[in-house]
């Protein structure tokens, strides 16, 4: 909780989920997985652009179409076929109402769904899960991984990571959405892959700022 008072008080609320629709949630999810947000964004908007973001509208189109759009997001081709598979599967199952199976699924029901999906992990199916359909769990990504490596706390595999924030946290959609989203600020602005400690708002409490 102290991280999270830090980060709050520097960089403010984030909020950026109150304008995205659940498809669009799952789109970004999917686009940045393993990959700067600043690229993932790029393709986000060749695809609105297009008029892309809707389930029908990408069903539509060949994994190999969608490619040439999201080029910047990197991993184009898996992400391109994960896309429209996952489209057609919203379109002819759901009638492409996605919204209305995020808010109905039971969580262990609907993260297994999710999970079945081309091109969704663990950390694609979380942030699903609490910024589309408003459960409380804790998405892992790569700022994630990286900021608990730098303050000494491994956790053991997404699972274990994962823990250290469910157990240390009031179980708060509202915090989890702000906490992850605020620790993707931190990873964008400092803890890079080369951080800059000596202005990081963690620097004085971060076991790993003397060694850069």
């Amino acid at each position: 909780m102290e991280v999270y008072q830090r980060l709050l008080a520097i960089f403010g609320p984030q909020r950026w989920w109150l304008k995205e629709k659940p498809f669009e949630v799952l789109v970004g999810a999917i686009l940045t997985h393993r990959t700067s947000w600043r690229n993932a964004a790029r393709s986000i908007e060749n695809l609105r652009r297009a008029g892309l973001m809707e389930p029908p509208a990408l069903a539509s189109l060949s994994a190999d179409d969608v490619a040439i759009l999201i080029r910047p997001a990197g991993l184009f081709v898996q992400k391109a076929m994960s896309l429209t598979g996952i489209s057609r599967s919203l379109v002819e199952q759901y009638d492409g109402n996605i919204e209305k199976l995020v808010t109905s699924t039971p969580t262990d029901e609907l993260r297994a769904l999710l999970l079945s999906w081309p091109g969704v992990g663990p950390e694609t199916a979380d942030v699903v899960l609490l910024y589309a359909a408003n459960r409380p769990v804790f998405p892992i990504d790569l700022y994630t991984e990286r900021l608990l490596k730098r303050l000494g706390l491994e956790g053991g595999g997404y699972g274990g990571r994962q823990r250290i924030f469910l157990s240390q946290l009031p179980n708060d959609v509202q915090i989890y959405r702000e906490f992850h989203a605020l620790i993707d600020e931190l990873g964008k602005r400092f803890c890079r892959t080369k951080p800059l400690c000596n202005r990081c708002p963690l620097g004085d409490v971060c076991p790993s700022a003397t060694q850069f």
